[in-house]
């Protein structure tokens, strides 16, 4: 019962469901734009400058690491706040977390298609699985404590 005495979203009503991915989906995307910005104002205007981003190296430390734990951090938040029951079913739990980093790579790409370079591609693409796996494995760590 809410404090206004309705039912509220009961896992037998046809739309709780949905309405617990809109809400995974919406913490996700609040996170991810978030924590992108941090590493937007923090990390790629000051130490990210050319020299630095001309190695593979720097590349890597400056822009895919970060970049990974921006991803880990929205796929944790919207596993965390998907609910009870509907975490159980696996297939929706990990639509819940994984759709909000995958629809915003592949909507980066899309936007930036003539720009793309091979190792930018596989890169993002492996920053994308490495930060979903952490993500994921740190919601489920949290489950099992």
């Amino acid at each position: 019962m809410t404090r206004y005495g309705h039912q509220g979203a009961h896992e037998e009503r046809r739309g709780a469901a949905l309405l617990a991915l809109v809400r995974a989906w919406a913490a996700g995307v609040v996170v991810l734009v978030f924590s992108e910005y941090l590493w937007a104002t923090l990390v790629r205007d000051v130490p990210a400058t050319g020299p630095r981003m001309e190695t593979f190296g720097g590349r890597l430390l400056l822009a895919h690491v970060p970049n990974a734990v921006c991803i880990a951090t929205a796929v944790w938040a919207a596993a965390r706040i998907h609910r009870e029951p509907f975490r159980d079913s696996v297939p929706g739990h990990l639509t819940a977390a994984f759709a909000v980093p995958v629809v915003a790579l592949a909507l980066n790409m899309a936007v930036r298609r003539q720009e793309l370079a091979a190792e930018g591609v596989l890169l993002s693409n492996a920053v994308l699985v490495v930060g979903c796996v952490a993500g994921y494995a740190a919601d489920r760590l949290q489950d099992e404590a």
